[in-house]
């Protein structure tokens, strides 16, 4: 039979246009079809070969069967190097009459193999007279093996086409090449960099940024590769050479040279400073550099950085804004003096409209004081202390971050500092236990200050007339905790803290050791303070001894990079008395705290704030059991945006980022599905479409959050299972959306794998599993809906509680990339009606193994689905990406003259019940998307 197709495929390819599609589907048929023999597949390369030496064969034919060999060679590799050597020697497929064909030769050749095309013919293609060849070929450079310099010099001639979009290519070309050769031919750096100068004054908006990026990394290669002498003038002209970009029409090409400012590596001091003052300086009037642009051989003046940064905090733009004080930020560790300027400028970004302004400007704060370059005067007070009292709470936060490393000089200044605190927590409670924190830092390394302030509050602290104590006013509390942390100062005059504050401390004990988690825990607070509370005054004869004092106990780590103070003048004598021994065991407990503490410090600072974020979402689940859904919301969205601000510093961050997103989306789904279970305080009802529609959302993310992330430790497995049942359950608590054989079989399939993993960890399970379990025991899941009991499930419900998700390691995200090359609306893939259509998909995977099971989904806009298996064995191993083509059937084409299907990868749940779903020759399980839909454009094959 298939004998007999392929002969009819051959004698229709010489017939006609109509009949050579129709032949050329039914040979990509027998290509993806396993069970064809390979003497049919042979036969099928050699009509293949032959109708491609055809001359009278159009353009488009050629193209499908170029397609289909490229497809040949992937299904069944051992005939690679035929159809290579067969593409080769065919002169008509790469003459110079038709560069389109010729490139999608090319693109055939590196498929099959990407040793198969050489320099020269790579170089005839990119000097064709075909615009989108030499486009195409740019931008897939990386796929043909071409020579490094040659690659170069090519790129290098093609930033003069022409045609904007080739010189944008060429330019993006020359910055990718530096990711993988490094030159130190120093006249070839410096011809690249005079050609990015060149074209900084292109017409084309797109071509200015490209060549802006040119000028920043080939100037840092030729900084690196430049002899030392001349190395800072060479810096300085790259410097101001990008300086002149920020004043482009264009809000994009600033934004590029703003964020190109802050990667140049040492600048002069004086060139520095001109970048903050509009009116040119004397001593920058004099200094001349010879311009990058040495081709026409003109100076460039560092009076051309003049206001630079004061443009860029004026713009009207925030994006420019923000790249500015981003771009600052890296700047302000160069110059202790420029730092100090640049503060002028910067703190009148902490009133900006902007929330990602703001928190850029603090963020470079934060960089100038742990440089400590960060010198607050005066006249930055006001505007500094505004931002404590700011409506989001991601710059509150952000402020007392910076407020923590401060150290000022000036008692005035303290009072400010601790004024703004208390005004902080005033107006907004909820952050009281970061504002304890930054008071104990400030106290602890402010000692005199602090002592002096508590001496004057003194009065407030202790009891009333009816021997009533205050401790519920915040503002009390916030009085304790900078007392206590006065003995731990390294100041001498410490010793005017009554003993009984220590005392009182204690009865808000729960309150202070949560804020103060990141420094001691509760048990050696407790005893901290009961040593202090019973020590009748800190004088120098009742703890001077002979053991070091406490304040200069160090971490035993070496690595540690600096000495963390923790203690004041507690010496610990020699006598055996109780309170000696309990001086020593608070010096052996404080000294194990600051080893750790430093080891904390190594670690990721990323990490360790997106764990607090997700800390603060364990609170919203109380709130929406409430009722108050709105303020759940409110804090979902809070957290997402702080998340938001993270930057993926390091390897693996990525995928937890990503994770704790779609984790949000997650608990926002929930919380909305949640409204129907709380009458009382139910603010929206939903129809019965649109709770399914919710539930069926909440269920994908869940999917996604459970099946696409790799790294996940045991724990975290647990949460998102624990998340499923839920779902699971309040599918059960409405009759009208239950489907409740199906629901109670994802119970049990769930819950089976909760005990599993319970018994892999030897963990317990939590109250709400145990509760679940049991109560599948009491449901015969075989009996009609009469045993349909509502009121279990509801209760089942109430007994849960969300449980705080913490990160135990770096995450990798499965996920896929999918495209359908030069398709379009106006350029559609033929089909001929009721007959099947080949596609050809260029697929990237990522962090996909062998054991995954994937599937392409095809969808028409009738809603009519066809699942592709994509086969494992195509997918080889555990890389970290894999890209292939992939030519994919559809069989269902209908009779219409155009249609439209939406495709996208999916991945089946393993751990979902293996019946979830229907199959049909589809998948068997559920499946987890993998890539947004891809829209194919399909058009029938016109008559005659």
């Amino acid at each position: 039979m298939e004998e007999q197709i392929a002969q009819n495929c051959e004698q229709s390819l010489s017939v006609s246009k109509r009949h050579s599609l129709r032949a050329l589907s039914s040979i990509r048929s027998l290509i993806n079809n396993p069970n064809t023999s390979n003497s049919t597949l042979s036969s099928l390369l050699e009509t293949l070969t032959r109708s491609l030496q055809l001359t009278d064969s159009d353009s488009l034919t050629r193209h499908h069967e170029l397609t289909l060999l490229a497809g040949l060679s992937l299904r069944h590799p051992h005939f690679s190097p035929l159809i290579s050597n067969s593409l080769r020697s065919n002169s008509l497929l790469f003459s110079s009459s038709s560069p389109r064909l010729a490139a999608a030769a090319a693109a055939a050749l590196a498929v099959i193999s990407d040793h198969t095309v050489d320099d020269r013919f790579f170089v005839s293609l990119c000097f064709a007279s075909s615009v989108s060849v030499r486009l195409w070929l740019l931008r897939n450079a990386e796929r043909f093996n071409v020579r490094p310099h040659l690659l170069f010099t090519v790129c290098l001639g093609l930033t003069k086409d022409p045609y904007p979009y080739v010189r944008e290519a060429a330019l993006n070309g020359l910055v990718c090449l530096l990711k993988h050769v490094v030159f130190e031919d120093v006249d070839l750096i410096q011809g690249c960099c005079c050609r990015a100068v060149e074209l900084l004054r292109d017409h084309e908006d797109c071509v200015r940024c490209a060549a802006v990026r040119v000028v920043s990394e080939w100037g840092k290669m030729l900084i690196a590769c430049i002899d030392e002498k001349n190395r800072i003038d060479c810096s300085d002209v790259v410097f101001i050479q990008l300086c002149s970009m920020i004043r482009d029409m264009r809000m994009e090409v600033r934004v590029e040279a703003f964020n190109a400012l802050g990667k140049v590596g040492m600048i002069s001091e004086i060139v520095l400073l001109q970048t903050l003052c509009k009116k040119v300086l004397g001593a920058t009037k004099e200094k001349k550099f010879h311009s990058l642009g040495a081709a026409e051989c003109f100076e460039i003046s560092a009076s051309a950085a003049a206001g630079t940064f004061v443009h860029g905090f004026e713009d009207e733009f925030y994006e420019v804004r923000k790249s500015a004080c981003s771009s600052l930020g890296s700047l302000v560790i160069l110059s202790e003096k420029f730092a100090g300027e640049a503060l002028n400028l910067l703190v009148d970004m902490l009133n900006d409209d902007s929330v990602t302004v703001r928190l850029q400007a603090l963020e470079t704060m934060h960089i100038m004081v742990t440089c400590e370059h960060l010198n607050l005067e005066d006249k930055h007070m006001h505007m500094f202390l505004g931002t404590l009292v700011d409506n989001c709470e991601l710059v509150r936060c952000a402020a007392r971050k910076i407020l923590k490393l401060v150290k000022t000089p000036k008692l005035e200044f303290f009072r400010l500092f601790i004024d703004g605190l208390l005004e902080n927590l005033k107006i907004y409670p909820q952050d009281e236990a970061d504002v304890f924190s930054v008071l104990f830092f400030i106290g602890r390394s402010h000692g005199n200050f602090a002592a002096c302030i508590i001496k004057e509050v003194c009065q407030e602290i202790e009891p009333d007339s009816d021997d009533k104590l205050g401790f519920d006013n915040a503002r009390v509390a916030a009085f304790l905790v900078l007392a206590i942390s006065v003995p731990l100062s390294c100041e001498q005059n410490v010793r005017s803290i009554p003993p009984q504050i220590f005392s009182y401390a204690v009865t808000l004990l729960g309150r202070i050791s949560y804020a103060l988690s990141d420094v001691m825990n509760q048990h050696s607070l407790l005893a901290y303070l009961s040593l202090c509370s019973r020590l009748s005054n800190f004088s120098e004869a009742n703890f001077k001894g002979e053991d070091a004092p406490l304040h200069e106990a160090k971490s035993d780590d070496p690595n540690c990079p600096t000495e963390v103070s923790i203690g004041a003048d507690i010496h610990v004598q020699k006598s055996g008395d109780e309170d000696s021994k309990s001086r020593s065991w608070i010096h052996g407990k404080l000294k194990e705290t600051v080893t750790s503490r430093c080891q904390l410090e190594e670690e990721d600072e990323i990490w360790k704030a997106l764990n607090l974020v997700l800390a603060k979402v364990r609170n919203v689940w109380s709130l929406v059991q409430s009722g108050f859904s709105k303020e759940a919301l409110r804090i979902l969205r809070a957290c997402k945006e702080e998340v938001l601000t993270f930057k993926a510093e390091s390897r693996g961050f990525d995928g937890a980022l990503l994770f704790s997103l779609q984790y949000f989306k997650v608990l926002k789904l929930l919380t909305k599905v949640w409204e129907q279970f709380v009458p009382a305080k139910n603010i929206h009802h939903y129809e019965q479409g649109e709770l399914e529609f919710l539930l069926g959302k909440l269920d994908r993310s869940l999917r996604e959050l459970g099946c696409r992330f790799l790294g996940l430790s045991k724990e975290e497995e647990l949460h998102v299972l624990e998340l499923m049942l839920i779902s699971c359950l309040l599918r059960l608590s409405k009759f009208e959306i239950c489907f409740y054989y199906t629901t109670m079989r994802n119970l049990s399939s769930t819950i089976s794998h909760l005990e599993f993993l319970h018994q892999q960890g030897s963990t317990e399970p939590s109250n709400f599993v145990t509760a679940v379990k049991k109560s599948l025991f009491e449901i015969n899941i075989s009996t009609s809906h009469t045993s349909y009991r509502p009121f279990l499930f509801n209760q089942l419900l109430n007994s849960f509680s969300l449980s705080q998700l913490v990160f135990h390691g770096r995450l990798e995200q499965v996920h896929a990339e999918l495209g359908v090359p030069d398709n379009s609306s106006e350029n559609p893939v033929i089909f001929v009606s009721g007959l099947p259509v080949s596609i050809p998909f260029e697929i990237t995977l990522y962090h996909i193994s062998s054991v995954n099971r994937l599937w392409l989904r095809m969808t028409m806009s009738d809603e009519t689905t066809q699942f592709v298996f994509l086969d494992s064995n195509l997918l080889g191993g555990c890389k970290d990406a894999k890209k292939f083509t992939y030519v994919a059937p559809f069989y269902r084409t209908p009779k219409a003259a155009s249609f439209t299907l939406s495709v996208c990868i999916g991945m089946e749940c393993l751990f979902e019940d293996i019946h979830s779903v229907k199959g049909n020759g589809g998948p068997k399980r559920a499946l987890a998307y993998l890539c947004n839909e891809k829209e194919v454009y399909f058009s029938r094959v016109s008559r005659g």
